[in-house]
């Protein structure tokens, strides 16, 4: 009986857990399995943090608050947060809501908030509150990219000074070889010709413009933005080390699959790290 109960425990050990669900797995670079401690660990030594979300992912919204609290016990004053979900015109209505100066309500009436701030974003800035962290509203406004879209980065130089406060200093590099403006033209079909990567380009150059403007030598910006912003280390971080070609940067990026015991070939080299959630994961609102 004690021989019987052995190998069905032995079995269990075995076997048992084999249909355990798993809401998460991190990959290297390589699609070699990683942990979050390894991106905690190579975050705490970054200069910026790009934590490239899926907008619509449960799983990857908490994870960024975890490792936004793990970074702050790390770096105390030393962490900044900063997102693409706000305008860079509404810095000062942040900076209000995070001083205690303006009611909740007043901020959600005031500022220009995604549908899913609530449950996706509220905890991130809400964190920064109770903790007195610097949080930076990064992207450029979206009339602003439109008008790009509609009629190309020169549109930009009529804008009156007050204006061209909320976008990173004229005139802005674009290159159409980087793949990710490439890739959207591509995808487009070249549907308005370049104008639709180059209203992508704004918005990424913008948001590494208001990155190092607050960023200081010993600090850690950590900072939310869609995937596609920072994957294969384009996008905002092609602007970022083309302005300081030494800032250490550690790219998250994020991704479903149907399996996420190994890493889907095409997203290799996405990210210094890579996410991966399964396919079927309940979605929050946007």
């Amino acid at each position: 009986m004690k021989k019987i109960f052995t190998l069905s425990a032995l079995a269990l050990l075995c076997f048992g857990f084999s249909g355990e669900k798993k809401a998460y797995q991190v990959f290297d670079s390589k699609g070699k399995a990683a942990t979050y401690e390894d991106i905690l660990n190579a975050a705490k030594g970054a200069d910026i943090v790009m934590f490239g979300e899926l907008h619509d992912n449960p799983i990857i919204h908490w994870l960024e608050l975890e490792l936004t609290k793990d970074l702050y016990d790390a770096k105390k004053d030393k962490l900044i947060q900063g997102a693409e979900m706000f305008e860079a015109d509404d810095q000062l209505i942040l900076n209000e809501y995070l001083a205690g100066k303006l009611s909740e309500n007043t901020f959600k009436d005031e500022a220009k908030l995604w549908p899913n701030y609530g449950t996706d974003y509220k905890p991130l800035v809400d964190f920064a509150k109770d903790h007195k962290v610097p949080f930076i509203a990064t992207n450029i406004p979206r009339r602003y990219a439109n008008l790009v879209y509609k009629r190309g980065l020169g549109s930009l130089d009529s804008l009156d000074a007050e204006a061209k406060k909320f976008i990173a200093p004229l005139p802005i590099a674009y290159d159409s070889t980087v793949k990710c403006y490439a890739d959207i033209f591509a995808s487009a079909g070249g549907h308005g010709g370049q104008n639709l990567p180059k209203s992508q380009a704004v918005k990424d150059a913008t948001m590494a413009y208001f990155m190092l403007q607050n960023w200081s030598p010993g600090k850690t910006f950590l900072h939310y933005n869609g995937s596609y912003h920072s994957d294969n280390h384009e996008g905002i971080v092609w602007y970022l080390l083309r302005s300081n070609p030494r800032l250490k940067i550690v790219v998250i990026s994020s991704t479903t699959q149907d399996n996420i015991d190994t890493l889907d070939k095409d997203s290799e080299g996405k990210g210094d790290f890579i996410i991966a959630v399964p396919e079927d994961m309940t979605r929050t609102q946007q």
